[in-house]
């Protein structure tokens, strides 16, 4: 397992974490062996965004020894009392939904407490005029919730609550489809998704990623907008790419989709290569690097993902993205124009052109 830091947090994050989806429905015995699996290939941080009720005993029982060993998202909002999933901007209903999840958790404490579901301006109103962010703020004073999130498929939305610098973690849906503008949460612009993992990235707020395969419909030829199906691997792999990224969250059924996920783990550089999106890209995202290295290796050495993204971050107000440039035993002005990264390129970037910018930029 690879493991990314929270910057905000400290905490050691896995890259593949776990949505909570179905997984209820799978019953006691192969939903505690599907965590358990999880919990033994490394998996450490748990969405409890569920579909209903039934997963939370089965966290419960299967992590109550190993607690101060996971890392618990759970949503501010999101109300299981009734043993379906319902959504709630009501403070009251709010805090008995919050103690119902910590009973069925066996647990006395929230690693990241989240505000849930603000995907109009009309939801954030709700919950700052009803107290729930004051309570989700009085429970991290008191210790009960360690930090504080959100969940959205609004970038517009997302740039808000992050203006109030309370945001420790934003749940956000990333897969190619959305950023591509195909599916019912493909929200906001390119350039306004994007911008959005680089704020998270120079602000040091980690994404946790949900939807990463579209809800199954990348997965299958004849539901994917690309009209070709992508592999779990590669939809994986295309997430955690982005700027912030820290961890993916799959949901599961069952056992054998845990072991799906984890496939992940051992697949090859080929496997996870999703340059085939190179047919697919939109206009508005034509040219632009997305860091797939798929126009690796430079004949010269030069880490040419490395250094567009650092190159997008400082451009985007990174204080710390130029020293990172800097550290960089091959940077921009070491191409020498061979056009190799070029001819490559599945999203038809100057890469050239552009080793020629980033060098005046930095200056080296």
């Amino acid at each position: 397992m690879e493991y990314r830091i929270n910057r905000r947090t400290g905490d050691r994050i896995s890259v593949i974490g776990l949505g909570a989806s179905s997984i209820g429905a799978a019953g006691e015995k192969d939903g505690i062996a599907a965590l358990e699996l999880a919990f033994e290939n490394g998996v450490n941080y748990y969405d409890l965004a569920a579909g209903e009720a039934a997963c939370f005993p089965l966290y419960g029982k299967a992590f109550s020894s190993v607690r101060d060993k996971v890392l618990y998202q759970i949503h501010f909002g999101a109300d299981y009392t009734s043993g379906k999933y319902g959504w709630t901007t009501a403070l009251d209903d709010v805090k008995k939904a919050v103690a119902w999840q910590l009973e069925q958790l066996n647990t006395d404490y929230i690693d990241y407490g989240f505000i849930h579901c603000l995907d109009e301006a009309s939801d954030w109103d709700s919950y700052l005029e009803n107290g729930v962010l004051d309570y989700l703020q009085a429970l991290k004073a008191q210790g009960v919730v360690r930090h504080i999130g959100m969940s959205s498929h609004t970038p517009a939305l997302a740039q808000t609550a992050l203006d109030t610098g309370l945001v420790d973690m934003l749940m956000f849906s990333i897969n190619p489809g959305y950023d591509y503008h195909h599916g019912e949460y493909a929200k906001g612009s390119s350039d306004e998704r994007e911008a959005l993992y680089l704020r998270c990235e120079r602000d040091g707020v980690g994404i946790s990623v949900m939807k990463a395969f579209s809800g199954g419909q990348l997965l299958d030829g004849k539901s994917s907008p690309f009209g070709k199906a992508l592999t779990k691997s590669q939809c994986i792999q295309y997430a955690l790419d982005k700027p912030g990224v820290l961890t993916v969250l799959p949901g599961i059924r069952n056992r054998q989709d845990m072991e799906d996920v984890l496939s992940f783990l051992k697949a090859s550089e080929e496997e996870k290569d999703y340059s085939v999106l190179g047919s697919f890209t939109p206009a508005d995202t034509e040219g632009k690097c997305v860091y797939c290295h798929h126009c690796q290796p430079c004949p010269v050495g030069l880490d040419i993902g490395l250094i567009n993204k650092y190159y997008d971050l400082a451009k985007a107000g990174d204080t710390l993205a130029a020293g990172h440039y800097q550290k960089l035993e091959k940077k921009a002005g070491d191409c020498v124009q061979c056009g190799h990264c070029d001819k490559r390129c599945p999203f038809h970037v100057d890469q050239s052109g552009r080793m020629k910018e980033i060098a005046a930029y930095f200056s080296c």
